[in-house]
């Protein structure tokens, strides 16, 4: 039996405010306090409110703002990225509101009531895993582009190939010589699995078959959270299990840089006795000692095709979804500049 859809009158009640603070919420046509704000936000949130934007006569029934969430904000890569999508977002007279999702469904889910509710007119996303997010299961899907690897075809996409892209890195690495390379980043724990590290083992291994390597298991490691930390400790890991290896690529930035210094702290150099490569191509990639081979592409165009195809979606909903894939290209720099001798 279905319940009758929530009022304005019901949120005011459960907010403790009245039905025209609620209205100035909605509208943003009065200064709320922000702790008001929360208090109606949350009482929307809890009546899965949904305001009808005709009753209440709104010119335009668009807020002017879109959110983007992403996994971890912490990242390099991250701060980055963001850069340019408020730069796109400002530019076709959007705010932006930013969220961390991290590996919580909910607060994806709260975003999706935010832009049914008409508080942002649509949403930029980074799931880190198709099975986690609400994007597969959820009815009535908002204005949402999908950013990143996570593959399915309900909404609009903007990515890079990332298993070409590791397939292409790893293939650099071959022609300067390496047979015994290590992946930081990826490995067959299935509970440590996203769809980035999926994509980017593949291509690895990929790169490997098609040059005659057998990939060894022994030779991949995958801790989390990817950070420079994590990827010194993979070092670690890959001295603890005694493999011999003559190059490393790391499925991001930070995991390479910290792998550079577990190496030295090792003895090792780089890139005379082990190679490596990064991927994402960060600004601090052109400044480690040795400047750091990575797989790089225009972030400013990824921003672009991003708002575009959201900006597209709010204004025609019912067009078919599209996907667009950014190129991608390696970066050579001093971490594989020098060709590995063949195995004696």
């Amino acid at each position: 039996m279905r319940t009758a859809r929530a009022t304005v009158k019901d949120v005011a009640a459960l907010a403790r405010v009245s039905p025209k603070t609620v209205s100035n919420v909605l509208t943003g046509a009065v200064h709320v306090r922000p702790d008001t704000r929360a208090r109606v936000e949350q009482a929307m949130t809890a009546l899965d409110f949904v305001p009808n934007l005709s009753a209440r006569g709104l010119r335009s029934g668009r807020s002017g703002v879109i959110a983007v969430a992403l996994p971890d904000l912490a990242t390099a890569y991250s701060a980055d990225l963001l850069h340019f999508l408020v730069e796109a977002a400002h530019g076709r007279g959007f705010a932006v509101q930013i969220e961390e999702t991290a590996d919580r469904p909910q607060r994806e889910r709260d975003l999706l009531t935010r832009a049914r509710a008409h508080l942002v007119d649509g949403l930029i996303l980074n799931p880190i895993r198709l099975e986690d997010s609400v994007i597969d299961r959820a009815d009535d899907l908002p204005p949402v582009v999908l950013i990143g690897e996570v593959e399915q075809h309900r909404t609009d996409r903007v990515l890079i190939d990332s298993r070409r892209a590791a397939k292409d890195a790893a293939l650099h690495l071959i022609a300067r010589g390496a047979r015994r390379i290590a992946a930081i980043g990826g490995d067959d724990r299935p509970e440590h699995a996203t769809a980035t590290s999926r994509l980017r083992l593949a291509g690895f291994r990929d790169a490997l078959i098609e040059s005659g390597l057998d990939p060894d298991p022994a030779r991949e490691v995958n801790l989390l959270p990817w950070s420079m930390a994590t990827g010194a400790a993979a070092v670690r890991e890959l001295r603890t299990r005694g493999v011999q290896i003559d190059a490393i690529l790391a499925f991001t930035d930070s995991l390479a840089v910290g792998a550079i210094r577990e190496l030295a702290e090792a003895g090792l150099r780089v890139p005379d006795d082990v190679l490596v490569a990064g991927f994402d191509d960060i600004e601090v990639a052109r400044f480690t000692t040795p400047s750091l081979t990575t797989v790089g592409f225009d972030r400013r165009l990824f921003a672009h095709e991003s708002l575009r195809l959201l900006v597209e979606r709010i204004d025609r909903p019912g067009q078919a979804p599209q996907a667009v894939t950014i190129p991608h290209h390696v970066v050579e720099r001093e971490s594989t500049a020098t060709r590995i001798p063949p195995a004696g």
